[in-house]
């Protein structure tokens, strides 16, 4: 139990440390375009998953 509360308490320090210095900015931008390309590969993936299932 220590080890996931070390962990959670370093993942909290990096997350601080991108807050803080403006890092995140960048960093939005970035996770902001992986989800729209991510939910484009689902909807296709989607759509021939049920075109398959159809045939």
């Amino acid at each position: 139990m220590l080890s996931w509360a070390l962990t959670f308490f370093i993942v909290a320090l990096v997350a601080a440390l991108f807050g803080f210095t403006g890092i995140a900015a960048g960093a939005a931008a970035v996770a902001k375009f992986l989800f729209f390309l991510f939910v484009v590969l689902f909807l296709v993936s989607l759509v021939m998953g049920l075109a398959r299932r159809a045939v």
